[in-house]
């Protein structure tokens, strides 16, 4: 019988689970959670209601793990100070292969994260093979010079649920969507500044039916993030389940949807300089003033979306395990 592969993640958030089950189902997975931790941003699923084999070992413990020879390969992303080398380490003291799954297109400047970059560059070098989150990211690791191949698993949502038939919710004539948490990095002091606020809907805290509804319900969703020294946006959710519901997107060219493009400009939504109001805004105006333009791109959004599923990041990450 083929040994599984074992994947070391720090949480099996609800957006992900279809995403890790595709993934088993190809490959026979068994997903460490670092501390069994199942939740993300509050949400939360049963570890026993996964439906992949689940483990929950401590970060110290993964390195032991690995090297047990009991798995043919090992995965591990980014997460955990410990984890990820210590991940990587057993697989090595094991003679197995490893894939880094890797989510960032830059590395956090913060004197912490200046103290990982070079155990982590290390680990770009000389991991067996590579799945990225896209092109922007796969950029990114190649200008570490890796040994091993380099793949994209493109980042996908359930198409299913969000482009499901929904119960508009419109609040204003012309209707701008911000979903997501109004922090700083977030970018939504400039869209405040770039926006009318009687157009401007803020989804924080929604269920995801209800925000499905305003989706179905908006002109535009915004998703204006800014780069800052510990973070740029590596992806943006909230953009493929817009787009699952044919709702055009303006990024910035801080995002990571725009930079690895699913966001294109002028085809599937726009993109603007990463915290300029004006740009912004004249965005905003261009899509309020032509309504044939927002159905073109927001027609052209669902088409290109549907690409982006959890059996095409399932695939890429299989292409990984191929490789090495």
């Amino acid at each position: 019988m083929t040994k599984p592969v074992l994947f070391v993640t720090n949480h099996a958030p609800p957006f992900r689970i279809g995403a890790f089950k595709a993934l088993h189902e190809r490959e026979n997975v068994v997903f460490a959670l670092i501390g069994g931790d199942v939740r993300h941003g509050g949400g939360g699923t049963r570890a026993e209601a996964l439906p992949f084999p689940v483990i929950a070992p401590s970060q110290r413990a993964v390195a032991r793990i690995a090297a047990s020879g009991r798995y043919r390969a090992v995965i591990a992303g980014l997460s955990g100070k410990v984890a990820l080398p210590a991940a990587y380490a057993g697989a090595r003291a094991g003679r197995v292969p490893f894939v880094l799954w890797a989510t960032i297109w830059a590395h956090p400047r913060t004197a912490a994260h200046a103290l990982s970059y070079l155990p982590l560059r290390h680990i770009y070098r000389r991991a067996d093979a590579i799945a990225t989150y896209g092109p922007h990211v796969s950029a990114y690791v190649r200008s570490k010079h890796p040994r091993g191949p380099v793949f994209e698993a493109p980042q996908a949502v359930d198409g299913a649920f969000w482009g499901a038939a929904a119960t508009p919710d419109r609040r204003a004539d012309f209707q701008v969507l911000f979903a997501g948490r109004p922090a700083p990095e977030k970018g939504f002091d400039v869209l405040r500044q770039a926006v009318d606020p009687r157009s401007l809907v803020v989804a924080d805290g929604r269920s995801p039916q209800q925000l499905r509804n305003l989706y179905a319900g908006s002109d535009v969703l915004v998703v204006p993030s800014l780069p800052t020294r510990d973070f740029l946006e590596p992806w943006g959710l909230v953009v493929n389940e817009a787009f699952h519901q044919g709702t055009p997107v303006i990024a910035t060219d801080a995002v990571g949807a725009a930079a690895g493009g699913l966001v294109q400009h002028e085809r599937t939504g726009l993109i603007v300089p990463a915290g300029d109001v004006d740009a912004l805004r004249a965005a905003i105006r261009r899509l309020q003033d032509d309504g044939a333009l927002r159905r073109s791109l927001g027609e052209n959004a669902r088409h290109e979306v549907a690409k982006y599923t959890y059996d095409a990041w399932a695939e890429g990450m299989s292409r990984a395990l191929d490789a090495c």
